[in-house]
C-alpha cells in the first residue's frame, strides 16, 4: 500500500479532519469518486469530438460494469 502525506492550510485541515474526511477509508472513496467522473467526463469528451451520438445512461452503466470487471480481474 502507498503512503500520501498532504499539506493543507490549517483551517482545510482542522475543518477536513473535523468532518472524518481524512480518514483513510474517506480518502479513498472520494479518489475513487473523482477518478470515475473524471473517467467519464473524457469518454464524453472523446464521444463528442467523434460526433457520434450523446452516450446514454445504459453506456454509461455498460462501461462502468466493464471497468469495474477488469480492475477486478488485475
Amino acid at each position: 500500500m502507498t503512503k500520501v502525506q498532504l499539506s493543507l492550510p490549517d483551517e482545510l485541515a482542522k475543518a477536513a479532519a473535523a468532518a472524518g474526511l481524512l480518514a483513510p477509508e474517506a480518502m479513498q472513496a472520494m479518489l475513487r469518486e473523482k477518478l470515475r467522473t473524471e473517467g467519464m467526463a473524457a469518454l464524453e469528451r472523446a464521444w463528442a469530438k467523434s460526433g457520434d451520438v450523446e452516450p446514454s445512461v445504459a453506456d454509461e452503466k455498460l462501461i462502468a460494469e466493464a471497468i469495474r470487471a477488469a480492475r477486478k480481474a488485475a
